[in-house]
């Protein structure tokens, strides 16, 4: 019976290969691909074994467990057994809810491969994830971004190969259902509430991919200025929001969404201290886009920890009345209590409500009131360069990748995600960076001190150094003391696998006895145990003997034991420390106690050095020295050490240069020209005059005028004739064809007159800005009865080339 369900388990996944045996051994399971047929990859969906009930030890996870998700985010799927389970083979798969997988249009979203060795897509059926070499594993990951907009929910679908059985479920811990996350109502931020659990610290990346450019956003696009403005953000706490939906933008938002200066937006970002970790900042963009392959896409670094878990950002798409892109809230903690490895987020623009302009480079017109932060829309104005009559889906202006890089201190969460994030996490060990402030003047470090361990048991040495002035008493100065693990002269200071850590020691307990030679102790714990599962070897308890009041005869007193050390009477150079004792008991005999009281000894502080440059903390950074195009802005500092000191040759001010958004540039035209000769030569006619356009408006300026003009011109009446004369030109007429049949007969049009033919136009005058042509129609021959003033030579006169230059 068993062999028979292990062959038509083999049927449904096998359509082309002809079994030979069928057996399968406990170290090898080769797992065949199912050939594209009619239905597609469907036949490894309905690939499905028996399984026990309650059976767990498989799991598909999605990191952070999401319920919904969101449009194009990329998240990490981990399939993986719980020990001492494992698997040989596996498939993964996502298809739209209610979908058979019959059809391209089933799946939802794209996998993507993060270990070639572990992973590939099957040959067959191009949208499943499978093993790339059958043999055993306990974890395996894949990347998975979410279908864009409209989808609907999703289920991630897992089958596991292992030995005999091939496990795959419908519902489970092998099923991963996951609904789209509907839209932000009224374009409100979604807060986070619930607290981070993550421990340590955590250090990201993050890279700014623009992609608004003339080919992806055609209608409209401004080819001249279009840039990305500074990025300006920060890691910070739930209580501080440094933009979001459907609340209004604050002054550091308006000069960014406006003029691109990130400068107010910093000074807000600073004021809010313990709230704020660490502040974002990366270059402005000019232009706006260009290939990788040419520029590499911005970027920073900043850290996060448990208080401060939240990332915002925001950058301006220029020119535009207030539009811009960004993060608001973005959360790094993850549920499990550790850090997000990669967040992905495709990026459209937003407006800042404080600007109603509806097109790239709309004048400046404020909005009164200011209105509330929300996303642009495709209906928002039909002038709108995001405009679609159907309301679709504006297309992504840019893409945010955010990339851990680094964690620092105990982690709660002490599985890494992947072998290279354990290699990342050893790596980027940084040294600690000075975060000394600056109004906090410290002299050099002095040299270190011997170890304070003369066997191979470590112990510990320790410099110093002096602080010399703090200028701002609200900024506390950092610690004057730095001390280092350090052991013997001789010994290794390796660590290794059986090695533990333990705790620096508790000071030394009261002496045993009050009189004469007793003992005392100290303890210390063990902080980490052996990672090789070894007994820490380290003792945790140290005894040594005391003496207290050598002499304990009737005459002697009765001492307290020794205090600290005070602190040495000089801040640089040499000094002198003391500690004091107290009488416990006078001598039983009365007499007078005679032991010292206090204990006095030289002390070796820093060498001493002059600060000849004592100075305060720069200013703020001066306002731009225009209010539109390039300028310069200053700051300054003081000096405030004495001249006494020394010459102090730092610079005392700083300038840079600053980019405000360009100047309007009015239309510029030159002066008109003459007005032409009347196109007619008797009757109604006009005459013209032009202009040419010397500049184009540009950043909003003001646009051109005309550039032609036309104005009737009337020079005489037609001259048509008498009757009389009328009368008597037709019989001259008849007479002269009676008696000279060989004469050319007259122009019907010109009377009197035999006319050339019109010419050709002339060259226009100008080539833009408006020009004239002419043509002309000359007498050919003049018969002896003509008037001069019907037969004389012809001009016409047209306007041409009026497009602006």
């Amino acid at each position: 019976m068993g062999l028979h369900l292990h062959i038509l388990l083999l049927q449904c996944l096998i359509s082309t290969f002809v079994l030979n045996a069928f057996a399968f051994s406990d170290e090898t399971v080769d797992k065949l691909l199912p050939v594209k047929s009619d239905g597609y990859c469907s036949r490894i969906l309905r690939a499905q074994g028996t399984r026990r009930e309650g059976f767990n030890e498989f799991r598909l996870r999605v990191e952070g467990d999401p319920e919904l998700y969101s449009p194009g985010t990329t998240y990490r799927v981990t399939l993986y057994a719980s020990s001492p389970s494992y698997f040989r083979g596996f498939t993964l798969i996502a298809l739209k809810e209610g979908k058979e997988g019959d059809n391209d249009e089933d799946y939802a979203g794209n996998f993507e491969i993060i270990d070639e060795e572990d992973t590939q897509f099957m040959t067959n059926c191009p949208p499943a994830v499978t093993e790339s070499t059958p043999r055993r594993r306990t974890r395996i990951q894949v990347f998975w971004t979410a279908p864009p907009s409209g989808a609907g929910c999703v289920i991630l679908k897992a089958s596991i190969v292992q030995k005999r059985i091939i496990y795959f479920q419908d519902e489970g811990s092998l099923t991963k259902r996951m609904c789209e996350k509907e839209p932000l109502s009224e374009g409100a931020t979604e807060r986070p509430i619930i607290d981070c659990c993550a421990c340590g610290t955590a250090k990201y990346r993050m890279t700014f991919y623009g992609n608004w450019s003339e080919k992806v956003h055609p209608k409209d696009y401004p080819r001249r200025a279009n840039h990305w403005s500074a990025i300006i953000g920060a890691s910070h706490s739930k209580d501080y929001v440094l933009w979001e939906y459907g609340d209004y933008a604050s002054e550091g938002v308006k000069q960014v969404a406006e003029f691109g200066s990130p400068v107010k937006m910093e000074e807000e970002i600073r004021q809010k201290g313990d709230d704020v970790l660490t502040v974002i900042k990366a270059k402005a963009q000019w232009p706006a886009w260009q290939p990788l392959n040419v520029r590499s896409a911005p970027s920073a670094e900043f850290s996060v920890d448990r208080t401060r878990h939240l990332m915002s950002f925001f950058t301006m798409l220029g020119p535009s009345p207030d539009w811009n892109v960004g993060l608001s809230a973005e959360d790094l903690c993850t549920k499990e209590c550790g850090w997000a490895q990669k967040v992905v987020q495709d990026l459209i623009p937003w407006d800042a409500g404080t600007d109603s302009g509806v097109t790239y480079e709309s004048p400046n017109k404020a909005t009164i009131p200011p209105e509330k932060i929300r996303p642009l829309t495709s209906l928002d104005h039909p002038q709108s360069p995001f405009y679609d009559p159907e309301g679709g889906p504006i297309t992504a202006v840019a893409r945010v990748v955010i990339e851990r890089i680094a964690r620092k201190g105990e982690q709660c969460n002490i599985v890494p995600d992947t072998v290279d994030d354990i290699v990342a996490d050893l790596a980027q060990e940084d040294k600690d960076e000075d975060d000394t402030p600056e109004t906090c003047i410290y002299s050099n470090w002095s040299p270190w001190s011997a170890c304070s361990s003369s066997t191979c048991d470590k112990g510990k040495r320790m410099r110093q150094r002096m602080l010399k002035a703090q200028l701002d008493l609200s900024v506390p100065c950092p610690h004057t003391q730095d001390f280092e693990p350090c052991m013997g002269p001789g010994c290794r200071d390796e660590v290794d696998a059986s090695t533990c850590m333990v705790s620096e020691w508790i000071t030394w307990s009261p002496c045993s006895v009050s009189c004469g030679m007793g003992m005392r102790s100290r303890e210390r714990y063990v902080k980490q145990f052996p990672e090789d599962g070894s007994i820490c070897q380290l003792p945790t308890e140290e005894n040594e003997k005391c003496i207290v009041n050598e002499d304990c005869s009737p005459s002697s007193c009765l001492m307290t034991e020794w205090a600290e050390w005070e602190d040495c009477s000089a801040t640089c150079g040499m000094g002198m420390k003391k500690r004091q004792r107290m009488v416990k008991m006078p001598p039983s005999d009365g007499t007078m106690c005679k032991t010292d009281l206090t204990d006095v000894e030289k002390c070796m502080m820093p060498e001493c050095h002059t600060i000849p440059c004592l100075l305060s903390p720069w200013s703020e950074w001066s306002d731009c020295s225009v209010t539109c195009g390039k300028g310069m802005r200053t700051r300054q500092r003081m000096l405030k050490s004495p001249v006494e000191l020394g010459e102090c040759n730092e610079e005392l001010e700083q300038v840079e240069k600053c980019m405000l958004p360009e100047c309007p540039t009015d239309c510029m035209v030159s002066e008109w020209s003459e007005w032409s000769e009347c196109n007619k030569s008797c009757g109604k006619g006009h005459v013209i005059r032009t202009r040419m356009i010397k500049l184009e408006p540009q950043f909003g300026g003001e646009p051109c005028p005309e550039t032609v003009q036309r104005k009737k011109c009337k020079i005489r009446k037609c001259n048509r004739g008498s009757s009389d004369e009328k009368r008597r030109r037709k019989e001259a007429h008849e007479k002269r064809r009676s008696k000279q049949t060989r004469e050319e007969p007259q122009d019907e049009q010109h009377p009197g007159c035999k006319m050339r033919p019109w010419t050709v136009w002339t060259d226009c005058t100008k080539f833009c800005g408006g020009g004239i042509q002419e043509r002309f129609m000359m007498v050919k021959r003049r018969f002896r009865n003509a008037q001069f003033t019907s037969c004389k030579d012809k001009k016409e006169i047209r306007a041409c080339n009026v497009n602006p230059c």
